[in-house]
């Protein structure tokens, strides 16, 4: 059974539950086994790939692939520095990238979760980081949006996905009881987590979700997913933050990228000062896994010609819900 007491927004529960929330998040600020072997050792100079996916075809005239420059500036803003993990590409090449960067992650976007080269490439990554951590070699995995909704696929191995329409809403978090554990969560300022739960600080642009009936319906889903935020549309609460028990992987429905870096003009963008805060505590939380790896580029020579730094991006204004993108050939 999933162990998720869902707090509503709302209800006058919310603060009591809040405040039981965030007293055990400081109570269990302690290491979890995960970290073991892991704290002595730290990277200063890590490196993230972010996969490119295939062009819509609005965009097929800048290129064949692409990634929206916000993913780069996200993880940019928390002390990383960012290589694009190209499409097609050899199995050798991408297990040279693997052994080189130290963590992934799976953008927002709208190809197919099964056929896609986007898809393609997830899967060498997710499998390869498996096998990596339970070598204990630490590789921390993340997926926003459709990259979440990826990480559902690979895992249980089908499409669960229900209809939300949940595009252009921002919306407050709905805590659940798991998060008093999770790792996510436990370096954020109480006073962030407050608005969180109470305030419509993530941006949603997607049109399926999974839902929390799905979830837990499916064994290999919730044996291996800690739900730590929920939310609520059209009657369906679907998962929108999840962790892993056992692997650092993480999943958000939400796109913590856009507070800060993407000027849509969307009432489901927040730009407040504490929707900021909260993208850049989630990148610095992943930023810090990524530490924790010691892949490294065989040179310095190769280091450099593989990072996003050799190539520029274009600006695309009121074109497109992107400010600016990376086009790859």
């Amino acid at each position: 059974m999933l162990r998720a007491d869902v707090v509503m927004p709302g209800s006058w529960a919310l603060r009591a539950s809040l405040a039981s929330l965030l007293l055990l998040l400081r109570v269990n600020a302690l290491p979890s086994v995960l970290y073991r072997g892991h704290l002595e050792r730290s990277n200063e100079r890590p490196i993230i790939g972010i996969l490119t996916q295939e062009c819509s075809p609005s965009f097929l005239k800048h290129g064949k692939s692409y990634l929206a420059a916000s993913y780069v500036k996200f993880i940019e803003s928390a002390g990383a520095r960012v290589m694009p993990i190209r499409l097609n590409r050899s199995d050798e090449e991408y297990d040279r990238i693997f052994q080189s960067i130290n963590g992934v992650l799976f953008p927002g976007g709208g190809v197919n979760l099964k056929t896609s080269q986007y898809s393609s490439i997830a899967r060498i990554f997710y499998n390869k980081a498996l096998e990596a951590n339970d070598k204990g070699d630490y590789f921390p995995v993340w997926g926003s949006c459709l990259g979440f909704e990826e990480l559902t696929y690979l895992t249980s191995g089908k499409i669960l996905l229900v209809r939300t329409n949940t595009t252009g809403v921002a919306l407050p978090l709905n805590f659940t009881s798991d998060a008093k554990d999770s790792r996510l969560f436990k370096d954020f300022p109480d006073e962030l987590l407050r608005h969180l739960a109470t305030e419509p600080l993530t941006a949603n642009f997607h049109y399926w979700s999974l839902s929390k009936q799905n979830f837990r319906a499916n064994n290999k889903l919730w044996k291996f997913y800690k739900v730590l935020t929920t939310n609520m549309h059209n009657e369906v609460e679907f998962i929108s933050t999840m962790e892993a028990f056992e692997y650092p992987i993480y999943g958000v429905q939400w796109h913590p990228e856009k507070n800060p870096f993407e000027w849509y003009n969307s009432s489901g963008i927040p730009h407040s000062p504490s929707a900021v805060k909260a993208a850049y505590y989630t990148a610095d939380f992943f930023v810090n896994e990524a530490r924790k790896s010691l892949h490294h580029f065989s040179s310095k020579e190769e280091e450099t010609k593989a990072l996003i730094y050799n190539y520029i991006p274009v600006f695309l204004g009121g074109s497109s819900i992107f400010q600016q993108v990376f086009f790859f050939d």
